[in-house]
């Protein structure tokens, strides 16, 4: 079941078409990457979602039917301009945050205590905001954010600005929560993350959707066909036993270990290479080298591009 589909979005801003017919299914109880470079629309359909902006064309359906008003305080949204008012106390700015998700006074603050001796930052309730680093503000944003348990929580750009040990920290909460039975949409330029946290992503560039489904299923559909096959054996006897159907790219040899790099040319299998390959060579591990995430956005937007440069222009 998809906890949020939007579908068929057009959002202009007088002579900018910031989304133009893009579609999005989130799955529940998934993260879902939504990725593409700075100006591509991701933020314009966060927005939408929030119902801060509306579409011009299209509709945003949320537990399987149109989204409503009070679906509000079923989202949770950390966006990735931060805001807190600066002379306000640490906790009353979080506790009036809280309410503002609907939150008693008395349960805001019973969740914000667990969560402030959670993350370590407890000292801080009586200190004003200005005294915050920005690391410790994105903290205390974070609580908020979550506060109020929604079903649906959108992080843009949610490691911006943390050290390696917060943003583990960070990683571990989303994780976390995804167990306990949210969804959550996350927005990035950090293709780690990506590759480490989501089930799915989109792609957004230049307004359009240019690729999405799992990612799995993606960095599979991208891969180069190389595969790394490590064996135990002479490397000339290998070359000797593969047709011309396959190229051994690269090689190295350890000791009485070896791994050779072939790529699978034409229509040929890699099934077929390993039954040559053991003809001649022992074969100790085989692997298809899959692309990373950075290298397929960068692929694939690279491509879109240059494909659609007559028509931007």
């Amino acid at each position: 079941m998809h906890l949020l589909e939007a579908k068929n979005i057009e959002k202009r801003y007088a002579s900018h078409l910031a989304l133009d017919d893009v579609s999005v299914a989130v799955p529940e109880n998934s993260i879902y990457g939504l990725l593409g470079p700075n100006g591509a629309g991701k933020t314009t359909l966060i927005r939408i979602i929030n119902q801060i902006t509306g579409p011009d064309k299209g509709e945003v359906s949320f537990m399987g039917r149109p989204m409503k008003a009070d679906d509000i305080y079923k989202i949770g949204y950390l966006p990735e301009e931060r805001g807190l008012y600066k002379k306000m106390k640490v906790g009353e700015q979080a506790i009036y945050l809280a309410r503002l998700k609907g939150l008693s006074r008395t349960e805001a603050i019973k969740r914000l205590k667990y969560w402030f001796e959670k993350f370590e930052i407890q000292a801080w309730w009586d200190k004003k905001v200005e005294e915050l680093s920005k690391g410790m503000a994105q903290k205390i944003q974070f609580v908020v954010t979550i506060i109020h348990e929604p079903s649906l929580l959108i992080f843009d750009e949610p490691f911006s600005g943390f050290d390696p040990i917060n943003a583990n920290l960070l990683k571990d909460e989303i994780l976390t929560l995804k167990k306990k039975g949210a969804t959550i949409i996350f927005s990035t330029h950090n293709m780690d993350s990506v590759e480490e946290l989501c089930d799915e992503i989109s792609l957004i560039n230049k307004s359009k959707n240019i690729l999405s489904g799992p990612i799995d299923q993606v960095r599979k559909e991208y891969g180069s066909n190389i595969f790394d096959l490590s064996f135990n054996g002479n490397i000339d006897s290998l070359r000797a036993a593969i047709d011309g159907n396959y190229e051994i790219v690269t090689h190295k040899t350890e000791g009485n270990s070896s791994i050779a790099q072939v790529k699978v040319h034409n229509y040929s299998t890699d099934n077929r290479l390993l039954k040559m390959a053991l003809d001649a060579v022992e074969i100790t591990g085989f692997n298809q080298v899959v692309p990373s995430m950075n290298d397929i956005f960068i692929q694939v937007v690279q491509e879109y591009n240059k494909n659609h440069k007559v028509v931007q222009e």
